[in-house]
């Protein structure tokens, strides 16, 4: 399972890049509990059920919005974002919304359904960063 943290890294981001004059740090963190208390440690290892949290940190070189997207890997249930602002698409980012607005045919989508992440960034926040959170399927 070493590989999936190297691999979950690689899929991360999307839709911005240094290119465009937008510097993207990316990280992952694994929840781990010991003697009755949660931390957030670096992943270098994830196992099927592991708590993790990803962060996708952005600086622009200059003030101006800009969109960033990021795929949930695919070893990785979504669980929620850590920004209300941060819109989900459950079908590879053709369409857009918040989770609750969400349908697949007939029925309402659920976390794990969520593929894509994005936040249209203002100008006022060259800086700035997202996280949400996963469970390792």
């Amino acid at each position: 399972m070493g590989l999936v943290a190297g691999a979950v890294l690689c899929l991360m981001a999307g839709g911005v890049s240094a290119a465009n004059g937008v510097g993207i740090e990316r990280s992952v963190y694994v929840e781990r509990s010991r003697q009755g208390t949660r931390a957030l440690e670096p992943a270098t290892t994830l196992r099927k059920g592991d708590k993790v949290v990803l962060v996708l940190a952005w600086r622009a070189a200059a003030a101006r919005g800009f969109t960033l997207e990021s795929a949930v890997p695919r070893p990785l249930a979504f669980q929620r974002a850590g920004n209300e602002e941060v819109e989900v698409s459950i079908d590879q980012g053709r369409n857009w919304g918040q989770l609750e607005d969400l349908r697949i045919g007939s029925r309402l989508a659920s976390a794990e359904d969520v593929t894509h992440l994005r936040l249209r960034v203002p100008p006022s926040a060259p800086a700035g960063r997202i996280t949400y959170s996963a469970i390792v399927r």
